[in-house]
């Protein structure tokens, strides 16, 4: 692979694809609809002689081809927000599988687990029935059909699926991605689900590297990959892994299905969030199997090590913006 387009390039999973490809000096472009973001991200990334950027709509295909010339694959990493999943989800994947196809390019979309359902198997191979009986599930069951549909003739894609994430770039469009900013910013913040459940999180910067790996064999197209984290870790054992890299004291409140809707009230992506607990409670385990067999050892950063990396970066991060104010 020498060129590559990350449609979604400011999101926490594209900022984290296109880092791993400018990395490997991969020509790259960054594909997005904020032009601040995108001179944002570049400047992160120390203005790379591999990264160019692209300002453009995702819902529009002739967008993403005219930024796509001479890149060999797509990663889809853009998605919508999770109040308008229903109405814009499918939308937006047939807009970059339409422009996918007139490039005849092998396509990349990045997923999670909702298809699923409740948990059926301890780890979750890529053969877990997909029963999902959440609207949200149902709709992202109807969103991996229409991906893998047969009248995208020309278009090679994969379905690649990751657990809940976390990381440097990962922001509000996590469940844990707001939760490690506030901590880092020293103020009180809300941890979605019980505290106390131990659940999968993928540090980013791991999932892009084995992403990346996915993406280079051409073997591996046509066909579903699970990106495993690094294990289970409950929300007690992140807060105190935080807070002891942030310096911070302020409190983190977990958030249920009673305190999602009371804040929904005035966040509508939050009352979204409440047909979802049931991952809080029942956590679905990826195994990293297939990918082990097929491509080599998952990458796994220790929580202690990723939760730390992300909490300064995050206050390095901000302390640069209150400078340039």
């Amino acid at each position: 692979m020498e060129k590559a387009i990350v449609v979604g390039a400011t999101g926490g999973t594209g900022a984290s694809v296109v880092e791993e490809l400018v990395k490997r000096g991969i020509r790259t472009v960054a594909f997005g609809r904020s032009r601040q973001k995108l001179e944002q991200l570049s400047a992160r990334l120390g203005h790379s002689e591999h990264l160019t950027i692209a300002v453009g709509d995702a819902f529009h295909p002739d967008d993403i081809v005219s930024a796509s010339e001479g890149a060999e694959v797509l990663f889809h990493c853009a998605n919508v927000p999770y109040h308008e999943m229903v109405s814009k989800l499918i939308p937006l994947g047939e807009s970059v599988m339409e422009a996918a196809d007139r490039l005849s390019i092998k396509v990349v979309a990045i997923d999670g687990v909702y298809p699923y359902g409740r948990r059926q198997m301890a780890r979750a191979t890529e053969e877990h029935p997909k029963q999902p009986h959440t609207r949200k599930g149902k709709v992202r069951l109807a969103y991996e059909e229409m991906l893998l549909d047969q009248r995208w003739n020309r278009a090679k894609v994969m379905i690649v699926r990751l657990p809940d994430y976390y990381g440097p770039t990962a922001n509000e469009a996590s469940y844990l991605g707001s939760t490690l900013e506030a901590i880092a910013a020293g103020k009180m913040a809300f941890f979605i689900g019980n505290m106390h459940v131990p659940r999968e999180f993928v540090y980013l910067p791991d999932a892009a590297f084995m992403i990346t790996e996915l993406a280079g064999r051409d073997d591996a197209y046509r066909q579903n990959w699970h990106i495993p984290g690094a294990g289970l870790i409950s929300g007690k054992e992140i807060e105190r892994i935080a807070r002891q890299a942030s310096g911070s004291a302020k409190p983190v409140i977990p958030l249920g299905r009673v305190g999602l809707s009371l804040l929904g009230m005035a966040v509508p992506v939050m009352k979204e969030v409440v047909e979802m607990l049931y991952l809080t409670e029942e956590p679905l385990v990826l195994s990293g199997e297939k990918y082990e067999r097929l491509i080599g050892p998952v990458r796994a950063t220790a929580f202690e090590k990723g939760i730390a990396v992300t909490v300064r970066e995050l206050q390095g991060r901000n302390g640069s913006l209150l400078h340039q104010k």
